[in-house]
Formats: structure tokens, sequence, C-alpha cells
């Protein structure tokens, strides 16, 4: 999609109206929420992610970048809203150390326009608490984020134990980092399931809903 370059060099320069312009764009020639979530923000976003790793652009760039594209989903929430609601319940959050919530918020947002409930814990949650949540709300799936592979052993520590106190509930991991690194670690964990994208979200959504 052309319009993910368009949008990426808005981000670049800081153009918060110039990039909701190419959204709403989109929108008017009745593309996907989906396919704008997955094909040009997320897209955008991991490019900007690559560009920083690489010292291209500084970590105020990035961090600019971000906070265009979470003002953009702000945006876009409403047409994710649904009055169709299910009795299903997800908490969904990051890995420790992990402060790169934009993908998981269009997760989050990915299951509350399937009628699910939806928590958003956002970045950097101690498991402790994270688990205290989600024990409290009683949730029916569990998923995680991580963005840059070095927090990997933070991730593992976080499945072990979920697994420990959650070992039936579906645990859906996700991120850039993914990307870049082995998925191999969560072979060991019967109950997680990768999430490479959106669309491989919504199928394990949909399947979820005819359980």
């Amino acid at each position: 999609m052309t319009e993910s370059k368009e949008f990426l060099s808005y981000l670049l320069k800081g153009d918060r109206v110039a990039c909701m312009d190419v959204v709403n764009q989109l929108l008017d020639a009745t593309v996907s929420v989906e396919d704008i979530y997955e094909y040009v923000i997320r897209k955008s976003l991991y490019e900007v992610g690559d560009l920083w790793e690489a010292g291209k652009i500084t970590v105020a760039s990035e961090h600019l970048a971000s906070s265009i594209a979470e003002s953009v989903l702000n945006e876009l929430y409403l047409k994710v809203l649904t009055d169709v609601k299910i009795e299903k319940k997800a908490v969904i959050g990051c890995v420790p150390n992990e402060y790169h919530q934009i993908g998981v918020k269009m997760v989050s947002d990915m299951f509350e326009k399937n009628g699910w409930t939806v928590f958003f814990l956002g970045a950097n949650v101690p498991v402790s608490d994270f688990i205290d949540f989600a024990r409290g709300i009683n949730a029916d799936v569990i998923g995680i984020s991580m963005s840059l592979y070095s927090h990997l052993p933070d991730l593992l520590k976080m499945l072990n134990a979920l697994q420990s106190e959650f070992p039936e509930t579906p645990i859906l991991v996700g991120g850039q980092a993914f990307t870049r690194g082995s998925r191999d670690p969560l072979l060991k964990y019967s109950q997680v399931t990768y999430m490479a994208d959106i669309y491989a979200l919504e199928k394990f959504l949909n399947k979820k809903v005819k359980q």
C-alpha cells in the first residue's frame, strides 16, 4: 500500500494533521480499519523502529512518531467500537521494561471490534500486578506484546509465571521483536500462540466466538 510511505514520511516530519489526512482518505475509499492498522500504521512504525535501531533517527524523532501514531489510533477508535458484545474478557499489555505499547493497543482495538470486553494495561506492567489483574477479572485470553528482542528473558519469566497461575488460559504473544528474533523459545509453552499480524488475530477471535 503506497499510502504507508506517505504516512511514514509525515510521521518523520512530525505532521499529525497530514497523517490523519492520509488515514481519512483511506477510510473514504472504504479501506478497512484492519488494513489501515496493518499496512499503514504498523508497517510505518516498524520502519520507524528500524531507523531508530540503525541510528538514523533520534530518540526524540522516534517518540514523536509514536505519539502521532497513537493520536491517530485514538481518532480511529470510534471506528472499531461495536454494539454487539460477547461474554468474553481479555487482558492485554506489554512485558516488563517494554515501553512500546502502540502495537498492542491495536490488538486491544481488534478485540473490542469483535465484541470482547478488553482491559488494556499498556506498557511496562509488573508481572505480579498483571497476574493479579487477570485473576481478578477471570480473563478468557491474555495478550502480551514485545517490541525489542532483548526483552526475551523478561517475556519468558512472565510466561512461566502466567502458565503456573493460568494453566488453561490461552496466551497470545506478538510484536516487532519476532520479526528479528526466533519464535522457537515460545514453542515450549503449550498454551501460547504467536500472532504474526492482525489477520491472524481475527482468525483466532472468530474461532473463539464459535467455541
